[in-house]
């Protein structure tokens, strides 16, 4: 398969750089203090421009992978410093986004996908990878995960599938991890998603041993993300009304109503939160979603993506 010269995607952008230490799919929650300190904050916060770019993981982005991933499994304790080692191991298969570096911009550096981001882990805005559940099955992390996973799901018909994934077909399974925070450029989020699976695409063909590249060839892929589902039906609204608190989900990472819709099942459980809603949110009660969706359905994923962030 022809590869190209580059997998680094780059954006220059706009953004409010204040360091947000939220991900997406946290971000309708406020910290106690928000409220008091939103005038100060707001004072402090500056417009920048800003360069994304794509690099391959490494050791020094553990803390800024930690911090993605603190309320992966909501607040069970588990094996979280083992599940950040294995992204962080894995170079073969994800990305960490930084700021780019300036001092790599320079002749031959641009549009390439870098193992060194020259960044520490304070510029990491999001992360993505693809752990396959049966070549990491002995790992405490992993145990962890399938765990808590069972004992979320409430319908036996759907844990029974999900039983399935977990255990005799792990070996093809995939859990899909895309962590992000706030400030992170939407239109990035398609390129994250083409390097993930072009990424995956090149494993089965370049890892240096068969059975590596096998574990790359996933016919399933698993994901366990966040929604806001509406507490009450929504009041009779104008019929062009399109305010967000009329809606009956909320999806904090546009990509993962696609997934559902694409999805073979999936279900959701409660989320115990201990962080209080913002007031804009306060009819919205936050909600797991594990869903499950098929390889073959990941071409039609992209481009539904790609639709989606041109609108």
């Amino acid at each position: 398969m022809p590869r190209p010269p580059s997998k680094r995607a780059e954006l220059s952008n706009d953004k409010d750089h204040s360091g947000s230490s939220e991900s997406e799919e946290e971000s309708f929650s406020n910290s106690e203090s928000g409220a008091e300190d939103g005038e100060e904050s707001s004072e402090e916060l500056q417009t920048v421009q800003a360069d994304f770019a794509f690099f391959d993981p490494k050791p020094s982005d553990f803390h800024g992978v930690r911090l993605l991933l603190k309320t992966y499994l909501d607040s069970k304790p588990w094996d979280l410093t083992g599940f950040v080692d294995l992204i962080l191991a894995q170079t073969t298969v994800g990305t960490v986004v930084k700021l780019a570096d300036d001092e790599e911009e320079g002749e031959g550096t641009g549009g390439q996908k870098t193992s060194d981001g020259g960044n520490d882990d304070d510029d990491l805005f999001g992360l993505i990878s693809m752990l396959n559940l049966g070549r990491y099955a002995e790992h405490r992390c992993i145990k962890d995960l399938k765990e808590y996973l069972l004992a979320v799901c409430s319908d036996k018909d759907t844990k029974r599938q999900l039983k399935s994934l977990l255990e005799e077909k792990a070996s093809s399974v995939g859990l899909l991890v895309c962590r992000r925070f706030v400030n992170f450029p939407y239109e990035l989020v398609p390129k994250l998603y083409d390097a993930l699976f072009d990424e995956i695409s090149w494993a089965t063909e370049d890892e240096p041993t068969q059975e590596l590249r096998d574990s790359f060839r996933f016919k399933h892929y698993l994901l366990l993300v966040r929604m806001l589902e509406r507490k009450t039906p929504a009041k009779h609204k104008a019929k062009n009304s399109k305010d967000d608190d009329d809606e009956p989900i909320i999806y904090p990472k546009l990509e993962d109503e696609i997934f559902n819709e694409l999805s073979s099942w999936s279900f959701t459980f409660p989320i115990r939160s201990e962080q209080s809603p913002q007031q804009e949110m306060k009819n919205y009660r936050e909600m797991g979603l594990v869903m499950a969706v098929k390889a073959e359905a990941i071409p039609k994923f992209r481009k539904k993506l790609e639709a989606l962030v041109s609108e």
